[in-house]
C-alpha cells in the first residue's frame, strides 16, 4: 500500500469513508426520531431496549433517546460540513461512550445477528484512519 502524505494529498478512500460515516450518524438520528415518535414500524425499540437495560422511567428514556439523537445529528453534520481532526476525534469519543453505555445496559447486543455494537469496531477503525491521514493544519476537506 502506498504511503500518503497527510499534508499534501487526501487518501482516495477518505471521501467514501466520510460519506458512509455521515450516512450512519444522520441515518441513526433519523431512525431514532422516527422510532421514538412511532413512525418507524419498530414499535419504540429504543425505549424497549432502555427498559430492558433497567431504565424504566419514561422521562429518562425520553431524555436519553433525544440526547443520543441530537448527538448523532450534530456528529453527522460536523462530519458533513466541518470534516477534520476535531470532528473525527469527537465522533470516535462519542461512539466509544455510546458503545460502553450500550454494553453496560445490554451486553447481549454484542451477540445480536445484525451487530448493533459490533459495527462500531469498523467505524472506530475508519475514524482512526481519518484521524491519522488528516493533518492538524488541515480541516480535512478534499480538494
Amino acid at each position: 500500500m502506498p504511503e500518503y502524505s497527510t499534508t499534501t494529498r487526501v487518501h482516495p478512500s477518505s471521501r467514501a469513508m466520510r460519506a458512509s460515516l455521515v450516512a450512519v450518524w444522520l441515518g441513526t438520528a433519523l431512525v431514532s426520531a422516527l422510532d421514538y415518535l412511532g413512525f418507524s414500524g419498530l414499535n419504540h425499540e429504543g425505549a424497549r431496549l432502555l427498559a430492558e437495560g433497567g431504565i424504566a422511567s419514561v422521562q429518562w428514556q425520553a431524555l436519553l433517546i433525544w440526547s443520543g439523537l441530537l448527538a448523532d445529528l450534530l456528529i453527522g453534520l460536523a462530519l458533513l460540513l466541518r470534516p477534520g481532526r476535531a470532528s473525527y476525534l469527537t465522533a470516535l469519543l462519542l461512539m466509544t461512550a455510546m458503545t460502553v453505555i450500550g454494553t453496560a445496559l445490554q451486553p447481549a447486543l454484542w451477540l445480536h445477528p445484525l451487530g448493533p455494537l459490533l459495527k462500531n469496531l469498523p467505524i472506530a477503525a475508519m475514524l482512526w484512519f481519518l484521524l491519522q491521514t488528516t493533518s492538524s493544519s488541515s480541516d480535512g476537506r478534499e480538494s
